[in-house]
């Protein structure tokens, strides 16, 4: 049977992902009737469980976000049909991220997706972080306290752990799975190798495999494609991108040569903007900005969404400090890209 995002034989044909429009949930149909672009939904990867096309990135929650803000953000990320909140332990710093999300979500939990992740350091000692079997199960623990739930939708790895064999992941998060802590799993930060790797030690064991891959990927960093993406296709599994608009510079609100805005993300002293502006990243910028405007759209619109149009993307992750930023980035994934765009993007691109 045909993927049903891909040709055939699970080959990348160059079209646009097409919207695979499903009854959705009352609570999700409300927002059908606005003005405002309608959310796409899709499986992500070979699983069955559908995602928002454009996914919200919880990690301002706590940190940039007090309790206040993140509710704003969060209702109005429902209201406008965003089903998927990734957020992680380390999020906020010390578990806010989740505790604010899941005080936001409130009555509304088993509305939405939620993806947490574990393994970067929580704290002094030698159980606090990693991807071993006794710290797994203790920070799950913690993250459903922290969430206020009684099961997370979709725990990811957040990094490779060099110290733990990853079969020994594998089973504890089969545990996990079994006892219905966990719905699916993913990792994040993977190359290419780890996830086969891991795909191939999970069917030789019968346990559960991992449904999604998050790792950064955007129009200007694009080294997924190589190794990873392929494995994605192969596979099945769901990408995740994170920093998809390169921290915001493919947002449109900043320019060359002049002051990022003040309490952006690269504005004031951010450590970022050293990484992110460069004479390269900003070149490319520029040739896709006018790319874009010359087919009636923005830089915002076209980075969303040629992420998007990639058949093996499952949900676009797109952090948010302000509603009106929501609605930006919802709207900005519904331009369908031609074979012909996308090819001409790519070129572009590199």
């Amino acid at each position: 049977m045909p993927n049903r995002f891909l040709g055939p034989q699970g080959r990348d044909t160059g079209e646009c992902q097409a919207t695979h429009a499903r009854p959705l949930p009352l609570y999700l149909r409300a927002h059908q009737s606005r003005e405002k672009s309608t959310v796409e939904y899709r499986n992500l990867g070979r699983s069955g469980l559908q995602v928002s096309v454009v996914g919200l990135g919880c990690n301002n929650f706590g940190g940039r976000m007090d309790q206040d803000a993140t509710q704003k953000v969060v209702d109005h990320a429902i209201e406008l049909g965003i089903n998927l909140f990734d957020t992680a332990d380390v999020y906020g710093g010390a578990g806010k991220s989740e505790e604010f999300l899941g005080k936001a979500l409130g009555s509304r939990r088993n509305q939405v997706i939620v993806a947490t992740k574990f393994g970067m350091k929580m704290g002094e000692g030698l159980y606090k972080s990693g991807a071993s079997r006794r710290y797994i199960i203790d920070e799950c623990e913690a993250s459903l306290r922290r969430l206020n739930t009684d099961y997370i939708d979709l725990y990811q790895i957040h990094a490779p752990d060099p110290k733990t064999p990853i079969d020994e992941t594998l089973r504890a998060l089969d545990d996990l799975v079994k006892s219905g802590k966990v719905r699916y799993t993913g990792h994040s930060n993977f190359s290419g190798w780890q996830s086969v790797e891991a795909h191939y030690l999970a069917e030789k064991h019968n346990l559960t495999a991992f449904i999604s891959a998050q790792n950064e990927y955007s129009l200007l960093s694009r080294g997924i494609e190589s190794e990873l993406a392929p494995v994605c296709l192969k596979y099945g599994l769901g990408m995740l991108p994170f920093f998809p608009l390169a921290s915001g510079l493919l947002t449109g609100k900043y320019q060359r040569n002049a002051p990022a805005p003040e309490g952006t993300r690269l504005g004031g002293a951010s450590p970022m903007a050293s990484r992110v502006m460069t004479d390269r990243n900003w070149d490319l910028t520029e040739k896709l900005t006018d790319y874009a405007q010359g087919k009636g759209h923005t830089i915002l619109e076209l980075a969303m969404s040629w992420l998007a149009c990639k058949p093996f993307v499952g949900s676009v992750i797109a952090g948010a400090t302000k509603t009106e930023q929501l609605d930006g980035n919802v709207a900005s994934a519904n331009w369908k890209l031609t074979a012909e765009e996308m090819a001409e993007v790519d070129a572009l691109a590199r």
